[in-house]
């Protein structure tokens, strides 16, 4: 009983070596019998993807045409390696178990998933069945079903098959955008040309005295006055030295007459004064003899 047990472990651990190995030449040799797919077979050894696939016992990959993979080709290594990743099931499917699935949608798990780079379920595809058709598509959402299973091209069943679709999957967020060429650049509008000063015509003298600009006052009253130093101010610098007398008026004239003719009358009245006590004085002299 113990004998039959090794034994049986010994066969199995024989079968799945040989089937990993089987499975890495197998994908060699699958594409090299169909020419129709030796781009996407050059591609997978361009991208070092067939190790990679050989340490899974079971997958399925999604074969594209050469005149349908052309599409992507120019896409840089790393974003092709990508691509073909998502392009690598890692379960069974062939032409039989795709006619027994019911009409629906089923998620399927790609090697890309397996890379820990996967985001927004772009690592997973989405295997529907619509009256009777298959399609693959990306899972991330919107993504579009539009990669119509075609036929079956190689199968070792539960190891290995190679089913042809008929267009590349490209699901959102595998490579760096690719942005439409920027416009041309738009033409400068020529510089206007510095205008000669001989052909500037200059102002006339009356638009000149008439409104110059406050610039123009400063700078004219400056250069066309000379600055003098103040006079040092002396004791008969005085502001009514330096200024006329006043002319007088008529009522000043008349005050001042007045004013001389007061002297006169005061003598006048003293001398008659006089006069009287000299006539008294002898009046009163005759009294007394």
């Amino acid at each position: 009983m113990g004998l039959n047990a090794s034994l049986y472990l010994l066969s199995l651990t024989i079968l799945l070596v040989f089937s990993k190995v089987v499975t890495a030449n197998n994908i060699t040799l699958a594409f090299q019998k169909y020419s129709k797919f030796s781009t996407m077979s050059n591609l997978f050894i361009k991208t070092k993807l067939i190790v990679p696939i050989s340490k899974y016992q079971t997958i399925t990959v999604l074969a594209v045409s050469n005149d349908a993979i052309s599409s992507i080709t120019n896409r840089s290594e790393v974003e092709l390696r990508n691509i073909l990743m998502t392009h690598i099931v890692l379960d069974y499917y062939d032409e039989l178990k795709l006619q027994g699935i019911r009409e629906k949608s089923i998620m399927l798990t790609t090697l890309y998933q397996t890379t820990g780079l996967g985001e927004e379920m772009n690592g997973f595809l989405n295997l529907s069945k619509s009256e009777g058709r298959v399609y693959f598509g990306s899972e991330v959402k919107n993504s579009p079903l539009n990669a119509e299973y075609v036929s079956t091209v190689y199968h070792n069943p539960f190891n290995l098959s190679i089913i042809q679709i008929s267009m590349p999957i490209v699901a959102p967020g595998l490579s760096l955008a690719i942005f439409p060429p920027p416009p041309p650049p738009v033409p400068l509008a020529p510089s206007p040309t510095p205008m000669d000063a001989s052909v500037v015509p200059a102002p006339s003298p009356m638009n000149a005295a008439t409104a110059p600009g406050p610039a123009a006052d400063d700078n004219s009253s400056d250069s066309a006055v000379p600055k003098t130093p103040p006079a040092t101010a002396t004791a008969t610098d005085t502001p009514e030295a330096d200024s006329p007398a006043p002319a007088p008026s008529a009522d000043n004239e008349k005050i001042e007459a007045a004013d001389k003719a007061k002297p006169s009358s005061s003598a006048s009245k003293a001398g008659s004064s006089f006069d009287v006590i000299l006539l008294l004085a002898f009046l009163a002299s005759f009294a007394g003899f």
